[in-house]
């Protein structure tokens, strides 16, 4: 299995590069998302990526996160969801984007991505909702790849965390693990909150997440 990438950029297509390492070529293919996050030709970048098996086709795919990498393997676990419908997906919505989505139920978000139907993007919301707490809370420890100027790799290290507001939605989950709120409850409100409220903190979202949990009258 090849987990990771690390080279330079020799072409750019509509949805893969082809990564040069050490005078070797590898075609990976990429979301929309990742495509625009990428250095131009000529520089060094280097990507997770899944091996692709299929009895007439070997192919990689790059993720720029782990999460963006682990949303995907779970994606393709969905039946009626290929390769294809996945990366649209992530393309469209990005890691977070589909945590948020699944945890509020909200398939019609999900049916945004270019060539899912309501039926698909119903399973995956049905399928996948017992997976967005774990995936919230991935985000807020999460390494990227990163690559010296001569291409070679550099161990990730655990201080490229995906930014504060991954941080704060995976404390205030634990948060309300902590408080007996179920894994899918506590996701779902913290989920909302984060949308409504752009930037978040800790505290504001465990508040706002408690009078979304609180019963109603």
């Amino acid at each position: 299995m090849i987990g990771k990438i690390a080279g330079r950029i020799d072409y750019r297509g509509t949805d893969h590069v082809l990564i040069d390492v050490r005078g070797i070529g590898y075609i990976v293919y990429v979301s929309d998302r990742t495509l625009a996050a990428l250095p131009p030709i000529g520089e060094a970048t280097a990507l997770y990526t899944d091996l692709l098996v299929r009895e007439d086709i070997l192919q990689l795919f790059g993720f720029t996160t782990l999460a963006e990498k682990e949303w995907h393997r779970l994606l393709m676990a969905v039946q009626g969801i290929g390769a294809k419908a996945s990366m649209a997906i992530l393309g469209t919505l990005g890691p977070d984007g589909i945590a948020r989505a699944i945890a509020l139920g909200d398939w019609a978000t999900v049916k945004a991505a270019p060539g899912v139907g309501p039926k698909i993007a119903q399973r995956v919301v049905n399928e996948l909702k017992g997976k967005a707490p774990a995936m919230m809370a991935l985000g807020s420890g999460e390494v990227q790849a990163s690559i010296s100027d001569a291409g070679d790799v550099i161990e990730p290290v655990a201080n490229l965390v995906a930014g504060p507001a991954s941080s704060a939605q995976a404390d205030a989950l634990s948060a309300l693990g902590n408080l007996g709120y179920a894994p899918g409850e506590a996701a779902a409100a913290v989920a909302e909150v984060a949308g409504t409220i752009e930037g978040a903190d800790e505290m504001t979202l465990i508040r706002e997440a408690l009078k979304r949990l609180a019963p109603k009258a």
